[in-house]
């Protein structure tokens, strides 16, 4: 029987976000930007990384204690070497309603039918650019667009739930490929979700003149093809949808920046090397892996997870400018350790 946990501001815990692996081969400029000063950031060890069976007990733990959603992230979980091992096992565990994966799609093609056979409900591919060399711009001059496209293809020709295709907007960067991205994607199985360009981590060397308000965007795709706002699924859904008005499917919009909405945030995240953050943009994470492997019960860990949630008060989204404005701004994680 699942427990509902609660934190102070009684946000439900209800999706768990986990990070196979810290590594990627593509180095986006908002994640992971391939410069000197990133170098900083050792990669893991593979024996640093929750094996196969830690993950497994964590998320057994963590059903018990109200979450139904989980997502696979990275890094580039594709990196991982038998994910798909992975996500057969937790198709298992009862309580699992929808199990995600987030990936840069390079290598859909090679693993999207056994991710599907294996029961993974839905797939989000990050992709920023239609235009090959933007695209190679932003994801530090790695990948191929091509191969991106034909991997989104394949997961359309297969019956997964849901297909989101991740695009992160920069102010003289990629905005202008908005109208090219919702021509080539409205109509099909995939859904385009804009998202803001976001201060996670400190690499990235976020400066709030680069974002590009969502609602910006939704007036410029409005004016070329008509929508309307829809109403949210669920509690705690983080992007604002929207329909085409002649029946030509959706649109998000997740506004971080603009519209914060850690009021409803349900979320939890777990690093690689088995920490728990709380938030997104959290400095520091508590570890779940040391008392995993120091033999602790079921027992220790739940009520070790337990407390961490219920005395959660992150806001960082809402008090942005306030933490922002102090001269000594503090660490946060980088988004390649805790995923998206």
């Amino acid at each position: 029987m699942q427990n509902f946990l609660q934190d102070i501001f009684y946000r439900p815990l209800r999706d768990l976000r986990i990070s196979v692996i810290d590594r990627c081969n593509f180095r986006c400029t908002y994640c992971m930007p391939d410069k000197e000063d990133s170098r900083q950031y050792s990669f893991l060890k593979p024996g640093e990384w929750l094996s196969f069976e830690e993950i497994i007990r964590l998320t057994k733990l963590f059903v018990d204690c109200g979450v139904t959603k989980i997502r696979l992230t990275g890094g580039e979980p594709l990196l991982r070497p038998n994910l798909v091992e992975l996500v057969g096992k937790l198709r298992e565990i009862p309580g699992i309603k929808d199990l995600a994966l987030t990936t840069n799609g390079f290598l859909l093609t090679q693993y999207a039918r056994a991710l599907k056979e294996a029961g993974l409900d839905r797939i989000t591919v990050s992709l920023d650019a239609l235009d090959a060399r933007l695209f190679r711009q932003m994801n530090g001059g790695k990948g191929n667009l091509q191969k991106n496209l034909e991997g989104i293809a394949v997961c359309e020709g297969l019956d997964f739930d849901t297909i989101k295709i991740n695009v992160v907007l920069q102010k003289g960067v990629n905005d202008g490929q908005v109208l090219d991205m919702v021509s080539y994607f409205k109509g099909k199985k995939a859904v385009l979700r804009f998202i803001e360009y976001m201060d996670v981590g400190n690499c990235n060397h976020w400066e709030r003149r680069y974002v590009v308000p969502s609602r910006e965007v939704v007036d410029l795709i409005s004016a070329r093809f008509p929508l309307r706002p829809l109403a949210a699924k669920e509690f705690g859904e983080v992007a604002a949808r929207y329909e085409f008005v002649d029946g030509g499917g959706e649109v998000g919009f997740i506004s971080s920046v603009t519209r914060p909405f850690c009021g409803t945030c349900t979320r939890g995240r777990i690093s690689a090397d088995g920490k728990l953050y709380t938030c997104l943009f959290a400095s520091e994470g508590v570890d779940l892996r040391a008392p995993l492997r120091a033999g602790a019960n079921e027992a220790e860990l739940s009520a070790l997870i337990k407390n961490v949630w219920q005395n959660r008060t992150d806001r960082y989204s809402e008090l942005r400018t306030k933490i922002r404005s102090n001269p000594e701004p503090a660490h946060k994680v980088e988004m390649f350790q805790i995923g998206g």
